[in-house]
């Protein structure tokens, strides 16, 4: 194994294992990390940038099939102005729009418990805008 897969491998199990603490993890064969949180399905991939530099990359599909409405499009845009953990996307579809939120951050030589804590900051926004976004959609 090279030092470039080293390095990330050693990065997902330091996630995995910091987010084993709250969650069900599971590896996929490629190494990513795939869990849920509140119905919200999210996977972690690492990637080394350069020498120093191996960023973890966390991805949220926080809705999906969501009613083409300019104005469920208008909020995620409202609530992506307030988020500091995250960028919300949008993605049209011909069964509607999703909605995923991406982070990412370099994280080689955090510790497990202020990994653990991010990775949650971070999941846990994604769970309340599904929230809202649901409930927003339901009172339409």
């Amino acid at each position: 194994m090279n030092t470039e897969a080293a390095d990330t491998a050693a990065l997902l199990t330091s996630a995995r294992e910091a987010l084993e603490r709250y969650l069900e993890v599971r590896v996929d064969d490629d190494g990513a990390l795939t869990f849920s949180h509140a119905d919200v399905p999210c996977v972690i991939q690492a990637t080394r940038l350069a020498e120093g530099l191996t960023v973890l990359s966390l991805t949220c599909v926080v809705a999906w099939d969501l009613p083409d409405d300019p104005a469920i499009a208008a909020s995620a845009a409202e609530r992506a102005g307030q988020g500091l953990f995250g960028t919300l996307g949008v993605v049209r579809s011909e069964k509607g729009i999703d909605i995923t939120l991406r982070y990412a951050f370099p994280a080689e030589g955090m510790s497990a418990s202020p990994l653990g804590t991010l990775l949650m900051l971070v999941v846990s926004t994604a769970s309340q805008l599904r929230t809202d976004l649901l409930g927003s959609v339901a009172g339409d």
